[in-house]
């Protein structure tokens, strides 16, 4: 079943790079009480996701944060160290997104986002979607209707739908 607006997300726990390595986080720990924006992707480092996607939260990031939102989260099915090596040539971290990796793609299953194209090496990926989520709760959901598209789920579409 795929989530949908109204639903609280479930508990995931993804991987980041913490300054001893890679550590847990906790989604609940990120969401509650808080107005987060999560958006998903594919892959790091992948055409859309790099030059579109991430790219799109850098520049709004600013309008959401006057529009009260306390974090943007990018989740993709990667591990720690992809997912930090990407934040910084990216320049998602300095932007101060929050890149986590959902390493074994419970997260995105559990909400119903994977898919697989074993022609290009993509197995139990991440749709591409972005969502609003207030204190754990779905509020506003975009997802792209086909993988090579940037347009629904992109920073600017989400930013004019609050």
């Amino acid at each position: 079943m795929t989530i949908a607006v109204g639903d609280t997300l479930p508990d995931a726990t993804f991987v980041r790079m913490g300054p001893d390595g890679p550590e847990a986080i906790q989604l609940g720990d990120i969401v509650r009480g808080k107005k987060v924006v999560l958006f998903g992707l594919p892959g790091a480092f992948t055409p859309n996701c790099d030059a579109a996607h991430v790219p799109s939260f850098i520049r709004t990031k600013p309008q959401f944060e006057a529009k009260g939102v306390d974090a943007i989260v990018c989740v993709s099915v990667n591990d720690a160290h992809i997912m930090r090596l990407w934040g910084v040539n990216s320049g998602a971290t300095e932007a101060g997104i929050l890149m986590l990796g959902d390493a074994d793609s419970s997260f995105t299953k559990a909400i119903g986002m994977e898919f697989s194209n074993p022609k290009v090496g993509f197995y139990d990926r991440s749709k591409r979607y972005s969502m609003l989520v207030e204190d754990g709760v779905v509020t506003i959901l975009n997802e792209e209707p086909a993988t090579g598209q940037c347009e629904i789920s992109a920073g600017g579409t989400l930013l004019d739908q609050m």
